[in-house]
């Protein structure tokens, strides 16, 4: 097939000494920072992208790729032994995995997640692997209106789906557009809202509002919520591996986690949080062992960590198929593909082979190291839990004004970035969602685009966005993901209205 001889040129590329060296530097640093609360995978890649801007595009992709995963990875080190998630998608392992731990048994949870990480892993890359091609023959049917529809869904999922009010996400959604707004328009030659300030002219560098909202606004606010207590760690005790009964009762989970994190991780409005809920709930329906739910289930550690690891995975379907970033760490993804000059998409497969499937070999290569990086040196990652908060974080501060700096040497970057940060706190500190703010930095000036650029071939005709099946169908999506959480109550409350109308009709017949 034309899909493994394509893997096997991907091998070629991922096996050279430097490709290898980067992953293991990406699988290393991304299971640090997913060991250490509060750092994600999004915040370390914003970070890297100054540093890495010279680096060949196939090994900084590579490295990433470890970081996305190893976050994935190292968060539940943290969930288990101290009850604190280092990642948001692996709130629901600390569920039981701490209590698992409490009873003595933290080697066998950190073993069921980090062996269900790795069999999520593999299966979620094999079906990256031979979706993806079938998915990218569909995107070459879109034109400017499909595309515009798709962003517009991709717009609306991540705000109705984001946990937080609608009207804060759509706040969070237009500011970030707005920002994407700055500069010379590309079709005109005007400039927009640049007030005057000739760096503007080029727009703002994506790499100063990542590293704004993603690592100066994040340090800013730990640094006004950080609490000096000390936390509470529970040491790893024994053996860090399973019995035979845990291994029975997690093979099962892990198969089913995979299945639905990289089904629901391949979707616009996908992410980890979902399939991991979804994973918990369905092994506690089918769990032997029920009264062990809320005890330490170790279903409860394998299906959800499985989940987060595949969902991971399918978020890079998606990116490398449509451009499309289904998460905040594959809008990161995205903004340095941008960076490189590359647009995500189907010519990206034809166009750029080697990295795309470099890329994909390399993930088989990180899922192994990330195996024997977790589970002998566990005690060696439970160390970083003891480095001060206030040395951390002012180290990060150091670290992303050092890079910008390095990028442009200028001193109206530096600027823009503290001020970018200063409203990604306020942000925090007002409950608004940061996600849909850089989706909409990065998708923004291309919205814009095949808006126009559809309109343009339409002679300015709207509808042609409603007469085309393919946007048509899209743009219903969107409008249903929007609704879609309010119909719900909707209904309950058309049924209550209903249920007293009825019983009234009911007693006048009996009568």
């Amino acid at each position: 097939m034309d899909v493994f001889a394509s893997l096997a040129q991907g091998f070629a590329v991922a096996l050279t000494p430097q490709n290898l060296l980067y992953c293991l530097i990406g699988v290393t640093l991304g299971t640090a920072i997913g060991v250490l609360p509060g750092i994600g995978p999004a915040l370390t890649i914003a970070l890297l992208l100054p540093v890495t801007s010279k680096v060949e595009p196939t090994s900084a992709f590579i490295m990433f790729a470890g970081i996305y995963y190893g976050g994935m990875y190292g968060g539940s080190t943290t969930s288990i032994l101290v009850n604190t998630p280092g990642e948001t998608a692996s709130v629901v392992t600390a569920m039981e995995g701490h209590q698992m731990a409490r009873r003595g048994r933290a080697g066998a949870a950190l073993a069921s997640a980090a062996i269900g990480s790795f069999v999520a892993g593999n299966l979620a890359t094999l079906g990256l692997m031979l979706f993806a091609p079938i998915l990218v023959s569909v995107a070459l049917l879109f034109g400017p209106a499909e595309y515009f529809a798709l962003m517009v869904l991709a717009f609306t999922t991540v705000t109705g789906l984001v946990g937080r009010s609608l009207p804060k996400a759509m706040v969070s959604l237009f500011l970030g557009l707005g920002i994407g707004l700055i500069g010379i328009d590309l079709q005109t030659g005007q400039a927009r809202y640049t007030l005057g300030v000739p760096e503007l002219l080029d727009g703002i560098e994506i790499v100063n509002i990542a590293v704004g909202l993603f690592a100066v606004g994040e340090v800013f606010w730990i640094a006004s919520t950080l609490k000096h207590g000390r936390e509470e760690l529970t040491s790893v005790r024994g053996s860090v591996w399973m019995t035979a009964q845990e291994w029975a009762r997690s093979w099962r989970p892990w198969l089913r986690g995979s299945a639905l994190g990289f089904s629901i991780g391949s979707l616009p409005a996908g992410g980890a949080e979902i399939p991991t809920f979804l994973s918990y709930n369905i092994e506690k329906r089918l769990s032997r062992h029920k009264e062990e739910w809320g005890r330490g289930a170790i279903e409860g550690v394998a299906g959800p960590e499985a989940a987060n690891n595949a969902a991971a995975g399918g978020a890079m379907m998606p990116l490398l198929t449509l451009g499309l970033p289904t998460s905040a760490t594959a809008a990161i993804m995205l903004a340095a593909f941008q960076q490189y000059g590359l647009q995500p998409g189907p010519l990206l497969f034809q166009n750029s082979r080697d990295l795309v499937w470099g890329l994909i070999a390399s993930l088989y290569i990180g899922n192994l190291m990330l195996l024997v990086l977790n589970l002998p040196l566990i005690r060696l990652w439970v160390m970083l839990l003891e480095i001060p908060r206030p040395l951390l974080y002012s180290g990060i501060l150091v670290f992303a004004t050092l890079g910008v700096w390095s990028l442009s040497n200028s001193v109206t970057d530096l600027v823009i970035m503290y001020i970018i940060g200063v409203v990604g706190y306020l942000m925090r500190r007002l409950d608004f969602p940061i996600g849909p703010t850089i989706l909409g930095v990065v998708l923004g000036p291309r919205i814009e685009q095949e808006f126009r650029r559809a309109l343009a071939i339409s002679q300015g005709d709207l509808m042609t966005f409603l007469t085309r099946p393919i946007s048509l169908t899209i743009l219903l999506l969107a409008a249903l993901s929007l609704v879609g959480p309010y119909l719900p109550a909707l209904w309950a409350r058309l049924r209550g209205r209903r249920e007293p109308v009825e019983r009234f009709a009911i007693g006048d017949s009996a009568e």
